[in-house]
């Protein structure tokens, strides 16, 4: 009798504690669920204006579905031929950046990396350091006017090119996905660490390379700050964030429909005309993501699991 009553008990408490095992996992989705709306919704309000005819907009009637649709906003983008010459710069640009900032970031993080480099801690205090200083503005500006940078496609590269924060991430990436007896035995075997770094670490740090490629290609994509103040004269050279800033700036600014600096002529509701210009620039990003989202989530996790 004693055991059945044990046995009941069991089956209420595995019973009880399953329950409370769905519920936790029901908050848990219900909250991941509208930390994801909150991401996914303003894009999608974007889209909506961007298609919706002007007269819903100028009212505030769009939300999340497009009314009376109509593509006069991406026209009007396409209209202007130097948009197509801005996105070639823009992507010419992030290639150059993502590849010279990566290798300059490997090249820094595999010695750092080697407990057994003299002056290590020295070394990573001076990168750290400058994460928390900066020139400032005008000193940047002043040394790309010395250097002759100015109105050129370098003074949009090598600046930015290299990342203390991507540095520290891989540094402390390799340090727990290569293990130091893996790099001894392959000294031992008459490797030097060109051949180690080539043969060995970057094939087992792709996840990682994946991730910071993203995290630089992005943020060079979404960069114009630094072009509104390095490249005034040559329009030639203008990034495509920086072309569609002007021309917002300039669908604003114009009330008579005539042609402006960009070369377009403005559309009623500067807002549709913004709309259209966030999803211009963003779906390439969107593309670009699915193919390197595996990478990018194994390069996240690493070194969160120790031992």
């Amino acid at each position: 009798m004693s055991e059945n009553r044990v046995k009941t008990t069991q089956k209420h408490a595995w019973t009880a504690s399953r329950v409370k095992n769905k519920a936790i996992d029901i908050v848990i989705y219900v909250f991941i669920t509208l930390v994801s709306l909150t991401c996914l919704l303003p894009f999608i309000h974007v889209v909506s204006k961007s298609i919706s005819e002007e007269r819903f907009v100028v009212t505030k009637q769009v939300f999340l579905i497009p009314k009376g649709l109509t593509f006069d906003a991406y026209l009007k983008v396409f209209a202007d031929a130097s948009i197509m010459q801005s996105l070639y710069v823009t992507v010419i640009m992030t290639v150059l950046f993502t590849v010279l900032g990566m290798f300059l970031t490997i090249c820094a993080a595999y010695p750092l990396s080697r407990k057994n480099l003299k002056g290590r801690k020295v070394i990573n205090f001076i990168f750290i350091f400058t994460m928390y200083f900066a020139g400032g503005m005008i000193p940047d500006y002043l040394l790309m006017n010395s250097l002759g940078m100015l109105e050129k496609m370098t003074s949009l590269v090598l600046p930015l090119a290299f990342s203390a924060y991507n540095l520290v991430i891989m540094k402390n990436s390799l340090e727990s996905s290569i293990p130091d007896s893996l790099v001894e035995s392959a000294l031992i075997d008459g490797a030097s660490h060109y051949t180690i770094l080539r043969r060995l670490v970057l094939p087992l740090s792709k996840p990682i390379i994946a991730t910071l490629s993203l995290f630089y290609a992005v943020g060079r994509w979404n960069t114009y700050s630094d072009a509104m103040f390095y490249i005034k004269q040559n329009k030639a050279l203008r990034p495509l964030q920086l072309k569609l800033y002007y021309l917002i700036i300039s669908a604003t600014e114009s009330f008579q429909g005539s042609i402006n600096d960009t070369g377009m002529t403005r559309y009623t509701d500067p807002e549709i005309l913004k709309a259209a210009c966030i999803v211009f620039a963003t779906l390439p990003i969107i593309v670009v993501y699915p193919f390197l989202q595996k990478y990018f989530v194994q390069g996240t996790m690493i070194g969160a699991v120790k031992g």
